[in-house]
C-alpha cells in the first residue's frame, strides 16, 4: 500500500508548514499516474497523521487525469489511464504532459478556543 508513503510524505510537508497550529482540513491534488485509491488515501492519512498536528484532519483527495500529447499530429488530450495511440491519428509518438502532480494544495487551521 503506497498510500500510507505517500500520505507519510504529505503530513511531513504539513507540519513544516503549521508550525504548532492544529490543522482542521488539507486539500491534495494527486496525479492518475500514481495510481491512488481514494479509500486507501483516506485510511492512510489517518493512521500517517496520528499524533501530529493534522491528526484528525479531513483530507480531500483531488485526482488529476493523465494528460497527453501526440508528437504526430499535436493532439492533446485527458484520460483516467496511460493513453496506448492517440486517439485523433492512431500515432503511438505519445508524450505524457500530466497526470503524476503531487501538490499540497490547501491548510485549513483550526480556530483557537478563548
Amino acid at each position: 500500500m503506497h498510500e500510507l508513503g505517500l500520505c507519510s510524505s504529505i503530513v511531513d510537508a504539513i507540519e513544516r508548514r503549521a508550525g504548532e497550529r492544529s490543522v482542521a482540513r488539507v486539500r491534495v491534488r494527486v496525479g492518475r499516474l500514481h495510481h491512488v485509491h481514494p479509500d486507501a488515501f483516506d485510511q492512510s492519512f489517518a493512521v500517517a497523521a496520528m499524533g501530529t498536528v493534522a491528526e484528525d484532519a479531513a483530507a480531500e483527495l483531488v485526482l488529476l487525469p493523465v494528460r497527453a500529447r501526440c508528437g504526430a499530429c499535436e493532439a492533446t488530450w485527458e484520460s483516467d489511464t496511460i493513453p496506448l495511440v492517440c486517439p485523433t491519428c492512431a500515432s503511438v509518438e505519445l508524450e505524457l504532459v500530466g497526470g503524476d502532480e503531487l501538490v499540497l494544495e490547501s491548510i485549513e487551521y483550526r480556530g483557537r478556543k478563548a
